[in-house]
């Protein structure tokens, strides 16, 4: 079942330990304004799927980004979010995998939940396939006469 929020309230989400960023909604209107955004349709088209999702989530953070806990700059004072501050942020690399895995990935749970959700028509396992593979055995080649 497709659990609606309708409140669209921001939410708080942990990034690290100590680490913690309030973030609005992921929208179907904030995904369409991050997809056009400058910074995303600038990316050139020869550019790897990994340089298109880092302008991606950036583009996307600094429009879903609202407040944070826990950041600070260099002498260790509490800053707040600014653009510049939030690329600085996912440009470290358990930030920037927190925030894929619990902000972005989760308007992908539609299409998961969806294909996890059926029962299995004759038993818990009825479903299932094997996962294990039988050891391959070395080809043999016929002789030729």
């Amino acid at each position: 079942m497709l659990t609606l929020d309708l409140t669209n309230a921001p939410r708080w989400h942990d990034l690290a330990p100590g680490v913690r960023v309030q973030l609005r909604p992921l929208t179907t209107a904030l995904m369409v304004a991050t997809r056009s955004d400058p910074a995303v349709e600038s990316v050139p088209e020869e550019a790897s799927d990994e340089e298109r999702a880092v302008a991606f989530a950036k583009a996307l953070a600094r429009r879903a980004v609202l407040a944070w806990d826990g950041i600070g700059d260099a002498d260790g004072n509490p800053i707040d979010p600014s653009p510049e501050a939030i690329d600085a942020l996912l440009d470290v690399w358990p930030i920037f995998e927190a925030f894929q895995l619990t902000y972005v990935s989760k308007g992908l749970l539609l299409e998961q939940e969806k294909n996890a959700s059926a029962l299995s028509p004759n038993g818990p396992s009825a479903g299932a396939s094997g996962t294990a593979k039988p050891a391959r055995t070395p080809a043999r080649t016929a002789r030729r006469g």
